[in-house]
């Protein structure tokens, strides 16, 4: 593979035609070939988003990425401060609105709908607000091309193109804006991929595989419609990334049969990146961002099974194998009555109390609330393992890290060893700390900094996700929200 990088003009040298083949005994990939620059993109700001990217592990592979590496050298390379939660629903949508998790009112992947037990629901487009930045743009009649952003689907209308992020179900969906463009992309890239299938498992060469052809597909997409229609903002954003650390992390540093698994990505994420480069004017602002980091995930913490040890939580009937905590609550097997919080799983760990007059089987007097949620963040905070070591907990309060709490947040954030360990919903193991994921194997979880490469450079120190907003909006002549 030849490709080269010039700082002077950011011009790619490439030879022309050619077979990329990756040998990793897994897939052969054919990256572009035959390809005639057209060019008609004649956007001002093109991003890049490579979710769970970070900045520790970029630096690490730098030296083996040129055009990532040539686009640090041009330009500047700062770490981007998550929120919190730091995932990717709601991280990108804080990045392209502006607005934190509170003001939004969106606080991870499911929310609840109500105060009943059972009201979690997948989130989609119609929880965010027209606020993006797409959205502004459009209101100054400037157009946009957007693919893969998280929280895009169903797809709304805006002024240009838009393919949906990976929460659409799949390829059958109406995923694309205008509705038309999903035809033109079956024809160009066959089936869409959006997600590698069940990423958290023993089979490794299938994730491997999956992950290439997902990010060679829509990076092929990306250059086609850059070379064939007129924007002003451009927006691609890769999950390949988050799902190559959760199946390789650990190999990666370790060691192991597919140790050279992530950085065999990355080189050829390294190249897709590069293709896309030359679908755009030179002189163009280039932004390569992440959503959030990542770091070693050391364990899970059931953090319901902690909740009934010490009394928060009481079950009619303990289960005999594990069990998800909202299959317990659909088959009426909490004891509301004598249950004063329970949990959500995850990434990170979802209190709720159980409050009077507020939930439909309260237990919580409303007078009492401060002081039961202060003890249990003080409990929780203390939690120790198997062995009696301190797990290092970090219990955060929504009304006290938001700008503004909307909709049904978490009575209390948790971060299990400061997010060294998964929390696990599911009830049933009789223990609390276990060695991995109750929803499959995984290597990684997140870590709040992720990475901010501006070429030519935009910032010279690090910078919070909502920043990224006003940046964007800045660069075309309009007003931020966040100064």
């Amino acid at each position: 593979m030849a490709l080269g990088w010039s700082p002077l003009g950011r011009s790619f040298v490439t030879k022309r035609n050619r077979s990329s083949t990756w040998a990793f005994g897994i897939i052969k990939i054919i990256a572009f070939p035959g390809r005639r620059l057209k060019m008609v993109f004649v956007g001002r700001l093109l991003l890049i988003g490579l979710d769970c990217a970070d900045p520790e592990l970029l630096r690490e592979l730098l030296p083996e990425l040129p055009v990532l590496r040539g686009l640090v050298e041009e330009g500047s390379f700062v770490r981007l401060r998550s929120i919190d939660p730091p995932i990717t629903i709601p991280a990108w949508m804080c990045m392209f609105t502006g607005r934190d998790p509170g003001e939004l009112g969106v606080y991870g992947f499911r929310n609840r709908r109500d105060y009943s037990y059972d009201s979690l629901r997948v989130v989609s487009a119609t929880d965010f607000p027209r606020e993006a930045v797409w959205d502004r743009l459009g209101e100054a009649g400037l157009s946009s091309i957007l693919i893969g952003i998280p929280g895009t689907y169903p797809p709304r209308p805006i002024h240009g193109l838009l393919v949906s992020g990976f929460l659409a179900p799949n390829p059958s969906t109406q995923y694309t804006y205008p509705p038309s463009l999903r035809e033109r992309i079956r024809d160009l890239v066959g089936t869409y991929l959006f997600d590698v299938r069940g990423f958290r498992t023993h089979d490794k060469h299938r994730v491997l595989r999956e992950a290439l052809e997902m990010t060679q597909r829509r990076f092929r997409l990306a250059v086609e419609l850059l070379e064939t229609e007129a924007g002003d903002f451009a927006a691609v954003v890769e999950i390949g990334t988050d799902r190559i650390h959760h199946a390789f992390w650990a190999q990666h540093f370790e060691g192991g049969p597919f140790q050279d698994a992530l950085r065999d990505y990355y080189c050829f994420l390294d190249t897709c990146i590069g293709e896309l480069l030359e679908a755009v004017p030179r002189g163009i602002q280039i932004l390569v961002v992440s959503d959030h980091g990542a770091q070693g995930l050391e364990g899970g913490i059931a953090i319901n099974e902690w909740l009934l040890q010490e009394g928060y939580l009481t079950l009619k009937t303990y289960p005999k194998t594990p069990t998800r905590i909202g299959d317990l609550i659909r088959k009426g097997l909490v004891d509301w009555r004598r249950t004063l919080a329970w949990g959500e799983g995850g990434h990170y760990a979802r209190i709720f109390l159980n409050v009077k007059g507020r939930e439909p089987r309260g237990a919580v007097p409303q007078g009492k609330y401060d002081t039961v949620r202060r003890e249990l963040a003080s409990a929780l905070e203390g939690m120790v393992d198997g062995e009696g070591n301190p797990l290092g907990n970090r219990v955060l309060f929504p009304e006290e890290i938001y700008r503004e709490v909307r909709g049904i947040p978490p009575d209390l954030i948790v971060y299990p060893g400061n997010l060294r360990f998964r929390s696990l919903g599911s009830v049933g193991w009789g223990k609390i700390t276990l060695p991995g994921n109750d929803t499959g194997p995984d290597d990684a979880n997140h870590s709040h900094w992720g990475i901010f490469i501006s070429s030519p450079p935009l910032a010279d120190s690090d910078l919070g996700i909502t920043q990224v907003h006003d940046i964007i909006l800045g660069y075309f002549g309009l007003e931020g929200r966040n100064g």
